[in-house]
């Protein structure tokens, strides 16, 4: 007989409709969650191969909002919204992802940050309405690549923090909070 007190049954139930990626990287994990957190540090490495990202607005808390929008290496541009649901510095950070306020096939991402001595285990895992949601974004838009691709440039980025790089020194677009 099956208990349905635990945990366990909820991943059971969102299987199909997941995806997770991993990722360890080469920096503390305080490191790690600001390079997360802050627009300056977001817009040097947010996306895929080939990706650029332009922000309209950040303002990271709680209910706060990161509406910014990403430029495609073809040229297409992809409206993107994110509402921060819930920050645990920094550990955790819970948010809900679609193209809009609105969109009503937004996805929820939970970012954990675990210590692994000077490193840092970085688990991005995503759930989608639907498992047809989630199938559509691996096999059209390519998420598991991108997610890759994505956790990829935020360790090169972060290196070249803890190298003493320039990367940190630059300024937030205008509009945008730090």
């Amino acid at each position: 007989m099956a208990t349905t007190d635990s945990g366990d049954e909820h991943a059971h139930a969102t299987a199909d409709r997941e995806i997770a990626i991993s990722r360890v990287i080469g920096a503390p994990r305080p490191l790690v969650f600001e390079a997360f957190t802050r627009v300056r540090h977001l817009s040097r490495w947010w996306g895929p191969e080939g990706f650029t990202t332009t922000t309209r607005s950040f303002e990271f808390r709680v209910g706060g909002v990161w509406d910014f929008v990403m430029h495609g290496p073809d040229g297409t541009d992809y409206q993107e919204w994110i509402t921060w649901r819930e920050i645990l510095a920094p550990e955790r950070i819970a948010l809900l992802h679609g193209e809009s306020r609105d969109d009503p096939n937004a996805f929820e991402s939970v970012l954990t940050f675990e210590p692994a001595g000077e490193r840092t285990r970085i688990v991005m895992r995503t759930v989608f309405p639907t498992r047809e949601l989630r199938d559509e974004a691996v096999e059209k838009y390519h998420a598991v690549e991108g997610g890759e691709q994505t956790l990829r440039h935020l360790a090169a980025y972060v290196a070249e923090l803890t190298r003493g790089g320039t990367a940190g020194n630059e300024t937030a677009p205008k509009g945008a909070e730090d």
